[in-house]
């Protein structure tokens, strides 16, 4: 008796989830459409699908090039490319476009004083604005005893580092625009 409780709970709560399943997945996917642009062929209507977002492969041929998939977007954001650009001059310690941040290694012009400095730069987005990305500037003093003091430095320099990146993102989007 206790099994037949139970096991009946269990089916009613599994019809309950299932139908609720139904009705959440049924809401405005089924939209009117003009049965004559509709391709009749399953083949040009999954293409047409996937050229309009509306569907995905299991075996898309493109993924598999290469073995780690296509990753030509970054060369596509003119911020992105701007501040790579920019920072040409320096190595960079780490570099990641799907979270949004670059960072330089430490670096030292070679005068004479001791002072060497790190340029981290965050996207917030990827429109050309001036609160689309954050600049920080760290600047390391080392003494002749390898002793360093590492300050988050406040200045220009960093307000210099993102108008520079601006100017240079926003022509990089112009040239784009006139190569389309």
């Amino acid at each position: 008796m206790l099994l037949s409780k139970s096991i009946s709970k269990f089916f009613i709560k599994f019809m309950l989830l299932t139908l609720s399943f139904f009705i959440f997945a049924s809401c405005g996917i089924y939209k009117k459409t003009d049965a004559r642009k509709v391709p009749v062929s399953g083949i040009e209507r999954s293409k047409k699908n996937l050229e309009e977002g509306r569907g995905f492969r299991i075996f898309d041929p493109a993924r598999n090039q290469g073995g780690g998939g296509v990753f030509n977007f970054a060369t596509s954001n003119p911020m992105w490319r701007a501040t790579i650009e920019l920072l040409d001059f320096v190595p960079f310690s780490n570099v990641d476009y799907s979270g949004g941040i670059i960072i330089t290694d430490w670096y030292y012009d070679g005068e004479e004083s001791s002072d060497s400095l790190k340029i981290t730069v965050k996207f917030l987005s990827n429109e050309i604005r001036s609160d689309a990305l954050n600049v920080l500037v760290h600047n390391r003093t080392c003494s002749e005893i390898n002793k360093c003091k590492i300050s988050k430095v406040d200045s220009k320099i960093s307000e210099e580092v993102k108008v520079a990146i601006l100017k240079k993102a926003a022509k990089i989007k112009e040239q784009m625009k006139n190569a389309n």
